[in-house]
């Protein structure tokens, strides 16, 4: 069973990579690549800035990470839960399918690197992701709602009608609501019990038998997932806005692209395109890093809101934000090697998991 799960989730990983790579092809095919790196040899050394909004992300969403850790779990060293975050993030970034694999390295190198028991690690990334959800909904409700106008405009250049600001409204409170439904029903101190109760129904013995031998595991995260209750419910609020602050970055990292570039354009409008992209991107999870989906996407708000010479600005816009992310993966996937971890332990990782 497992073999089949893992074939299938590499056949959509490599079907999203090779969808990715045509998307990409398309887009180079539309551009003037010399007039792009033109404009990009304008800006100088200040193409430095661009780096850092990636890494007060990571250095947020670390600090965030280590507040969302069961209370039985002290003196968490920030900079190996960093290190850990940088590992993962790149695998989950990177790989075909990569969340799949990233996702159940976090608990693993917990263990590996600062022995935090297994069932701790899960349930601080489980409620990890949870937050992340809610704070997303929140995030793209805020910039739906500060770049409406924008999104109402460009809405009738790229669908035809004006939509797209009811849509991103719209698509930010259910995404709010339903991750939070889903943390609500996380937090009640027996989800993971009533996850093994509902996998034990599946008809299949060598199932039955695995869960059998990892029903201890399941009550033992439930365990720490009753830590969350009471007075922590007060600390999840604040991490939720620590993960807002992160999701910014991502406009900031933007708004700073096209500033040096030279496009006029307020933090606001760049804020609803990018709430606009990111979701964009979650659609097509199943591309590594949202390769073509969110290039061709920024070239269509940068076309429909009438930038002159959308596609030099927009190809040196991509190509800006492409090479900023393959530094920090080389540097993801160096931080990986010197401390030892391989790939085949993030396959390892997800076998335990599943």
């Amino acid at each position: 069973m497992q073999m089949t799960k893992k074939s299938g989730s590499s056949w959509t990983g490599y079907a999203g990579l090779a969808l990715g790579i045509i998307l990409i092809a398309y887009l180079f095919s539309q551009i003037d690549l010399q007039v792009a790196i033109g404009r990009i040899s304008k800006i100088g050394f200040s193409s430095v800035f661009i780096l850092l909004p990636y890494l007060a992300l990571h250095l947020i969403e670390t600090f965030a990470w280590i507040k969302l850790f069961p209370r039985t779990i002290t003196a968490i060293p920030f900079f190996k839960i960093l290190k850990i975050q940088i590992i993962s993030e790149t695998v989950s970034m990177t790989l075909p399918a990569g969340v799949a694999v990233g996702e159940p390295l976090r608990p693993f190198l917990c263990y590996r690197f600062l022995k935090i028991p297994l069932p701790a690690g899960v349930a601080s990334v489980a409620i990890r992701k949870l937050m992340l959800g809610v704070s997303q909904g929140l995030y793209t409700l805020f910039g739906a709602v500060a770049g409406f106008s924008l999104l109402q405009k460009a809405s009738v250049q790229m669908l035809g009608f004006e939509g797209l600001g009811y849509i991103m409204v719209a698509t930010g409170t259910v995404i709010f609501l339903f991750f939070l439904l889903l943390l609500m029903l996380l937090l009640n101190g027996k989800a993971a019990h009533n996850l093994h109760g509902f996998l034990m129904r599946i008809p299949f013995k060598r199932i039955k038998a695995w869960l059998i031998t990892r029903e201890s595991g399941f009550l033992d995260t439930d365990e720490e997932l009753k830590s969350y209750r009471g007075p922590f419910t007060l600390r999840l609020f604040m991490v939720m806005l620590y993960y807002i602050v992160a999701w910014s970055t991502l406009a900031v990292e933007s708004y700073i692209i096209l500033t040096l570039l030279g496009v006029h354009i307020s933090f606001f409008q760049v804020l609803a395109i990018d709430t606009a992209i990111t979701i964009l991107r979650a659609l097509f999870f199943f591309i590594p890093s949202g390769l073509g989906v969110q290039d061709l996407g920024y070239l269509a708000f940068f076309q429909a809101l009438g930038i002159q010479d959308f596609l030099a600005y927009g190809a040196a816009f991509v190509l800006l934000r492409r090479f900023k992310e393959v530094l920090w993966y080389a540097a993801g996937y160096g931080v990986m090697f010197f401390s030892g971890v391989h790939l085949r332990d993030a396959e390892g990782a997800t076998e335990r998991e599943s």
